[in-house]
């Protein structure tokens, strides 16, 4: 079997080889050097077919010495424009020259450091970010040239879970890390689940059909990881008023929902709540890996959450979420159109920020109860029993506490002008003043 590489300027080919030959990189005029890797070079010869002058051909060996070339010359055999090697040395390089044109080469024989593999076993000392394989095995860094070598490509294949933050999930993923050669420890970032680990290759047995791999016995992971949410329940109340800049919280009573998405490796969680952010005192605490929470007191408390797996050798804190809940606020209008321009003030609203309880009463001035809620983002649209009321002076009473503990007690006149009838088969059948 014979394997031919061919450049721009010359043609290398081999003879006498049981496998193909691995060809890595070109042999070029330009002093680049290609790599043959032999499955055995025992028995195998080298040649090369001039580009030009098979008459002006000239070989040499090299070998590297305290990290410079030494060339020897060498005899060949010729025959027309093919010069040939009868037996390859592999462990060394080769400079073919015609005429200005030189051809570097280097030759490794596989058989002197093929990959075997015994045993995979994980060592129980890995830490909560590595985890370190210790290796039964053989496949040395292949070196050629000075200070050069050929990657093998050996993979270490194992489990993990990956964060899926479209869907708010860790997912199993397949992990391929690969090294360059065998070493009897290799560390590699440590799984967030349970699994086997693989060492296969490598990438010369792959190309020959005889690629070789070992497992090791099922891992159990100790690795931990958490990712978190924290989410306000909007609300859209054009009577609110909102407080800039503050990602959290904002006018009472907020509603936020705090998700901790867990690696399996996790046995101990619970969110925590401090009114200091370095935690020095705990206010509260739960167990639970979802908490919606009400706030309804003004002030500033920090959410994190602390998680660690069975025996505490790993744990680990997530960020931190700063609510800020403002003081409260409200504000009473006395005047408004209902029934003239539809969405232009024609809903008695109060404005207000931080209400947590609330109670509105509205009267006519014959005492009459016209309309009554207990929600300050409501109104009242000016409208009794389905009809509009006529215009005139109607009066309030809110009864309110806000988030930082104060009590409003107010009253007040509320004017209705601009009144028109929107039936005309009837009218209000609130007492005219």
């Amino acid at each position: 079997m014979a394997l031919a590489a061919t450049s721009a300027v010359a043609q290398i080919s081999f003879e006498g080889n049981s496998k193909p030959v691995y060809q890595e990189g070109e042999s070029t005029s330009t002093g680049e050097m290609a790599v043959y890797v032999l499955y055995s070079a025992q028995g195998v010869s080298m040649s090369y077919t001039a580009h030009a002058d098979p008459n002006n051909v000239s070989w040499q060996s090299f070998t590297v010495v305290n990290g410079g070339r030494i060339y020897n010359d060498i005899s060949v055999v010729s025959n027309g424009d093919v010069t040939t090697l009868p037996q390859v040395v592999a462990g060394q390089g080769y400079l073919i020259t015609e005429g200005d044109v030189r051809t570097y080469l280097w030759v490794i024989d596989y058989s002197t450091c093929r990959m075997r593999l015994n045993s995979v076993v994980v060592e129980p000392e890995s830490d909560c970010g590595t985890t370190v394989l210790n290796v039964d095995g053989y496949a040395p860094e292949m070196r050629y040239d000075v200070n050069k070598s050929l990657d093998r490509e050996i993979e270490v294949i194992y489990h993990t879970l990956e964060w899926n933050a479209e869907d708010t999930r860790w997912d199993e993923v397949d992990v391929v890390e690969k090294e360059k050669y065998l070493k009897t420890s290799t560390a590699v970032p440590a799984p967030y689940c349970n699994t086997t680990f693989t060492i296969s290759g490598d990438k010369f047995l792959e190309f020959w059909g005889e690629k070789i791999s070992k497992t090791s016995d099922t891992y159990s992971a100790v690795a931990i990881s958490v990712e978190t949410t924290a989410i306000q329940e909007e609300r859209d109340h054009d009577n609110e008023q909102k407080s800039e800049g503050v990602a959290l919280g904002g006018s009472a009573p907020a509603v936020i929902t705090f998700t901790a998405y867990c690696t399996d490796a996790v046995s101990f969680k619970q969110w925590q709540v401090s009114d200091n952010p370095d935690f020095n005192y705990i206010l509260m605490d739960f167990s639970q890996d979802e908490v919606e929470y009400t706030f309804e007191e003004m002030g500033t408390t920090y959410w994190r959450f602390y998680y660690a797996n069975s025996d505490g050798s790993c744990e680990d804190y997530s960020e931190t979420y700063t609510v800020n809940i403002g003081e409260s606020q409200l504000i009473c209008p006395n005047i408004f159109s209902p029934g003239t321009t539809e969405g232009v003030n024609d809903v008695w609203k109060v404005s207000y920020k931080s209400i947590v309880d609330f109670h509105c009463w509205i009267y006519n001035r014959w005492g009459v109860l016209i309309k009554e809620f207990t929600d300050p983002s409501d109104g009242w649209d000016g409208t009794y029993r389905g009809k509009l009321v006529s215009t005139g002076v109607y009066f309030y009473v809110i009864r309110a506490t806000g988030s930082d503990g104060k009590k409003y007690k107010e009253s007040g006149d509320i004017n209705i002008l601009r009144y028109e009838r929107r039936n005309s088969g009837g009218s209000s059948d609130i007492p005219e003043e």
